[in-house]
């Protein structure tokens, strides 16, 4: 992609330079023959499947009559039929783990107007991830499988905000995606039985391991942090982290 970093070939050669194993693959979420062909392969390389992440995501922030329908297509494609598709086709094979997670990168479902009103069609799409957490832990509570959400309670500096969401003002305002990293492998190390159907805001879960410096995530940030779309008021009021909301 000319407007993102690296490829899937580069990511997998970073994670066998750091002593892991990586199948890099080709995969169109949309696609179920193309889902159900990288799950087979998958067990048939690493011999079954632990931890389903759903990180795949489209956005537009337009109105709805400026969002044009292949767009709202394309999101609720990704987003939501994507996260439930992938996490179909994992389910069969993380009930056979010793510890299953499926961790779905969505947001709290903090159902207030204001993140429906500027852009109805992405919140919707966005919305419908929460809504497989919400659904699919209940669903396969007694399989022992978690599924949870994460969230950042900041920007995260990425693509996405510096070509979309107000470019390099707001990534100076934004922690490092590594925040987003240690708390997805802290949730993913926790009992699946017993830590599942969550919200989870990045700097909580790692506040609960026993972290209390974040600014190794923002170093340069000189000021407040620009707060993410969709946490809830109340996350911002425990917080010690000063935060600028800007959504």
């Amino acid at each position: 992609h000319p407007k993102l970093p690296g490829t899937i070939y580069t990511a997998a050669e970073e994670i066998e330079q750091a002593g892991g194993k990586a199948l890099p693959m080709l995969c169109d979420i949309r696609e179920e023959e193309q889902v159900a062909e990288a799950v087979a392969r998958t067990v048939e390389k690493f011999g079954g499947i632990d931890i389903c992440i759903n990180n795949a995501s489209a956005i537009q922030l337009t109105g709805t009559l400026e969002t044009d329908m292949k767009r709202y297509d394309l999101m609720h494609q990704i987003n939501t039929r994507g996260t439930f598709l992938v996490s179909k086709m994992c389910i069969p094979h993380l009930k056979l783990a010793d510890n299953p997670h499926i961790l779905n990168l969505a947001p709290p479902l903090d159902m207030k107007a204001k993140w429906f009103k500027n852009h109805v069609a992405y919140t919707m799409a966005k919305f419908g991830m929460s809504m497989c957490t919400l659904g699919m832990s209940a669903e396969f509570a007694r399989d022992g499988i978690a599924v949870n959400s994460l969230w950042p309670i900041s920007t995260i500096d990425t693509a996405a905000v510096r070509n979309l969401l107000g470019g390099a003002t707001v990534a100076a305002m934004s922690r490092s995606p590594d925040i987003m990293a240690d708390a997805a492998h802290a949730i993913l190390l926790r009992p699946s039985r017993e830590a599942t159907g969550n919200f989870y805001i990045d700097e909580e879960v790692l506040r609960a391991e026993g972290v209390s410096d974040f600014s190794i995530y923002a170093p340069d940030a000189t000021g407040p942090l620009a707060g993410d779309f969709f946490v809830p008021d109340e996350v911002f009021a425990r917080t010690d982290t000063k935060v600028k909301r800007l959504f």
